[in-house]
């Protein structure tokens, strides 16, 4: 995974609720672990902008129902701050869904996306309409 410029207050927690943003047949995802994160024992993965987590469909159609799918979260409520000073929070937590290789499987991303998301997955990028 490549480093981002900024610190990200990673919130989201297993059992987080999120809007999925892409056109891939969810409406809700739930998250149930936060991949690529190391803790100490027992404690608590947390997951930020630009994460990979793997999520459970709460709300979608029949063919994407009881599955589990991997998520890169694009959007956070809680505010992180930039390297140049900036403070950043959207009105939503939100992910995208994404394959093995990290390409979306959606072709439509609705709303904005942050700039982490795009310097860590180009691919989630070139879908985007706002980069943020």
């Amino acid at each position: 995974m490549k480093a981002m410029a900024s610190s990200v207050s990673k919130t989201l927690q297993p059992g987080s609720s999120l809007v999925c943003a892409d056109n891939s047949g969810v409406k809700m995802f739930q998250i149930i672990t936060v991949r690529k994160y190391k803790t100490r024992r027992r404690g608590r993965a947390l997951a930020g902008v630009a994460s990979l987590v793997n999520c459970r469909v709460l709300v979608g159609n029949e063919k994407v129902m009881h599955q589990v799918h991997r998520a890169v979260i694009v959007r956070q409520r809680k505010e992180y701050k930039r390297a140049n000073g900036m403070t950043i929070s959207f009105e939503d937590n939100a992910a995208v869904m994404v394959d093995e290789d990290s390409n979306p499987k959606g072709t439509i991303i609705k709303g904005p996306v942050a700039k982490e998301v795009v310097e860590r997955y180009p691919t989630i990028g070139k879908i985007a309409g706002i980069v943020v």
